[in-house]
């Protein structure tokens, strides 16, 4: 009888154990299948608030007692007499049907850090939309970019995106703090004006395409590769097939029609650059590359928007698909993964090269 009872509590508690672990399973499954399906959302930050939040607690820690007091009295009238001011423009401009004064305008703040497919464009895409719904000539967009570029096609769609601000004629700034190069540059010569740090990385007007070929090596182990095609330059050069001069000297004829088109979409868009110079694959630091015209100023992005935050509203705009509980497990799994081999190799003194 007693090992009856052991047994029955055995089984009990395995198919307790395999319940919760179907239960688990089943839970991750269908957050999956409702990520596939699920949108994104709009995150609207309001900066100014921050600039705002930021002065008032360095202003409140310098200041002593008797004089906070003395300003918290002047902060009171302000904002009545700020008040009223509010009322009787709104009250004009129900009056006369003005939709916003300039006094009002605002600034839409985007981040874009772009990766080698440019697989954010499709953030970009529904920010821009976003923005362009509410937006009137007397706002301005503000791109934060970061990207060392990638591929031709991604890179396109992203300058063609931020192109639809340029279409409804309202302002826009790109800021390059880190890097803006190749890609990164089809973007930002997109705006009205250009701004870069110091030592901020721009140009690199040029395509490149690079791929190994192991074609002797299979040759040497006697392994034979086939390639069937319609089409005499349906592929031009192979990572495991022979390539002929003729295919090579096609590919780099395709490398260089690709060129030209981005050297005339620069163009277009900052016609007093000299392509000579600046159309040669190199890139430059933000001090060289505003003497070779490829920014307008040389200020950072913290700057321009502190400045701003004075006299206009600053927003920023965000769309982001919030991640299911599959990727979230998947996340920690890697995490803990990540940080138990950082530990055995921390241990055992072995670093990456």
């Amino acid at each position: 009888m007693e090992f009856l009872y052991e047994y029955g509590l055995f089984l009990a508690k395995t198919i307790t154990f395999v319940i919760a672990v179907i239960a688990i399973v089943a839970v991750i499954a269908a957050s999956a299948i409702k990520q596939k399906h699920k949108k994104g959302e709009l995150e609207i930050t309001d900066l100014s608030e921050q600039f705002e939040d930021v002065e008032q607690e360095v202003i409140h820690a310098l200041l002593n007692k008797e004089e906070l007091k003395q300003k918290e009295k002047s902060d009171k009238k302000q904002a009545k007499e700020q008040e009223k001011k509010d009322k009787a423009l709104a009250k004009g401009q129900a009056k006369s049907g003005a939709d916003e004064e300039e006094g009002k305008a605002k600034v839409f703040v985007v981040d874009f850090k772009g990766s080698i497919d440019a697989k954010e464009v499709s953030s970009l895409r529904e920010e821009v939309s976003a923005i362009l719904s509410v937006a009137s000539k007397n706002d301005e967009v503000f791109v934060r970019l970061e990207s060392g570029g990638g591929m031709v096609h991604g890179y396109g769609l992203a300058s063609s995106q931020l192109d639809r601000i340029r279409q409804h004629e309202i302002p826009l700034t790109v800021s390059v703090d880190k890097v803006a190069a190749s890609g990164g540059y089809m973007m930002a010569c997109v705006a009205n004006n250009i701004i870069a740090a110091p030592f901020a990385i721009l140009g690199s007007i040029g395509v490149i395409a690079q791929l190994p070929n192991f074609n002797k090596l299979l040759k040497k182990n006697d392994i034979d590769f086939e390639q069937f095609t319609a089409g005499e330059f349906k592929r031009t050069v192979t990572m495991f097939g022979e390539n002929t001069e003729k295919g090579k000297e096609k590919f780099i004829e395709e490398l260089e029609e690709t060129h030209v088109l981005f050297k005339d979409f620069v163009s277009e868009r900052r016609p007093s650059l000299d392509l000579d110079k600046v159309a040669t694959g190199e890139h430059w630091f933000g001090t060289k590359a505003l003497e070779l015209g490829l920014i307008d100023t040389i200020q950072t992005s913290d700057d321009y928007l502190q400045k701003l935050s004075k006299s206009r509203k600053i927003v920023a705009i965000k769309y982001e698909v919030k991640k299911g509980l599959a990727e979230k497990f998947a996340k920690a799994a890697s995490l803990s993964v990540e940080s138990v081999f950082g530990k055995l190799m921390q241990k055992n003194r072995i670093f990456p090269s």
